[in-house]
């Protein structure tokens, strides 16, 4: 399996991620209405396609895959109802603590974000030393 190639893959979706945090920062909240949409759509597809790949793991990781895509859809779902509620309050008070709430939330997904990279780190190694001794048991074999 190609990791490198996956790994390269993430950053430039990192990258991206960035970019759109940063040119967010001086939008409109119509032009952040969309822009959230946008990312909603993206999310939707990756989950999609994060959920064809877990579809080839082992059983073993499947249960552990339906949780991270329910909680995935349950935080989904949650940021929706928060954003219409967002956008339908008025009152100056509870705007400033839904948005450090939203902030707090934001800051607890990059705080996932960095232990899903740590533990795909961890997933990585541990298949290439799988492939590794097996590799050598068959070249004892032989």
């Amino acid at each position: 399996m190609d990791f490198n190639a996956r790994i390269d893959a993430l950053e430039t979706r990192i990258a991206g991620v960035k970019a759109s945090v940063d040119a967010a920062a001086n939008e409109t909240h119509d032009e952040l209405s969309r822009r959230i949409q946008a990312a909603q759509t993206d999310a939707d597809r990756a989950l999609g396609a994060a959920k064809q790949d877990a579809g080839a793991a082992a059983d073993r990781a499947k249960d552990s895959w339906e949780q991270a895509r329910a909680d995935a859809q349950a935080r989904v779902a949650m940021l929706k109802a928060k954003a219409q509620r967002r956008a339908d309050e008025i009152d100056a008070d509870f705007a400033a603590s839904d948005a450090d709430w939203a902030e707090a939330d934001a800051s607890a997904a990059i705080d996932y974000a960095d232990w899903a990279v740590e533990n795909a780190r961890l997933a990585i190694l541990d298949a290439i030393d799988a492939r590794v001794i097996a590799d050598e048991k068959a070249v004892a074999l032989a």
